[in-house]
């Protein structure tokens, strides 16, 4: 399994080594003592998956304290372009973001740490996208960030007017007005 920062701080591609030949393929999807070792200790809580269908965008999704979470996303079928979203005041990187195309093909993963929004389009005609949280969800603490903030500015590599979104995604706020989080939180307190 290769470990690799992006440039964002905290966080990371996850690349699994993947051992195939004629008859098919195996990898470790997720390793504790290794992602323990390599980033910190996090305790999951709880696996989702969700089925879109092609330009469906979900995001930009976060959750204030004390419901904030960390996310290892990944694609069991299709392909996605996501996204994180450094939404922590304060930041060297408030407002920047990463584009990583995640597909069951690459096999890649994406860590993406209490503090920043996180969202993706679907590229394939369908896409199962699952993940790990380690805090469960809130109705209260759940926001969403405008996914075509001119200020964040994401390519999503998509014909906005093929873009399908859900009624919470077309009423999200802009970044400059929603509710955020301090550099300086302590958010695994």
């Amino acid at each position: 399994m290769i470990i690799t920062e992006t440039s964002l701080k905290d966080v990371y591609l996850i690349e699994p080594k993947v051992l195939g030949d004629h008859r098919g393929y195996f990898f470790e999807s997720f390793r504790d003592d290794i992602l323990t070792e390599k980033i910190r200790k996090i305790n999951w809580v709880q696996d989702n998956e969700s089925l879109s269908v092609k330009s469906v965008l979900r995001g930009l999704h976060y959750q204030l304290p004390p419901f904030a979470q960390t996310k290892l996303v990944r694609i069991t079928k299709g392909c996605v372009l996501d996204v994180a979203v450094d939404i922590r005041k304060g930041s060297p990187n408030f407002g920047k973001h990463i584009v990583v195309e995640l597909s069951d093909e690459n096999k890649k993963q994406l860590f993406i740490p209490r503090g920043f929004a996180h969202g993706f389009v679907v590229l394939s005609d369908t896409a199962v996208f699952s993940y790990k949280v380690d805090n469960y969800y809130s109705k209260e603490a759940d926001r969403s960030i405008r996914w075509n903030d001119p200020e964040i500015g994401v390519d999503w590599q998509v014909k906005l007017e093929d873009v399908q979104l859900s009624e919470k995604d077309i009423q999200a706020k802009l970044l400059k007005d929603s509710d955020l989080f301090t550099y300086s939180d302590n958010l695994y307190a």
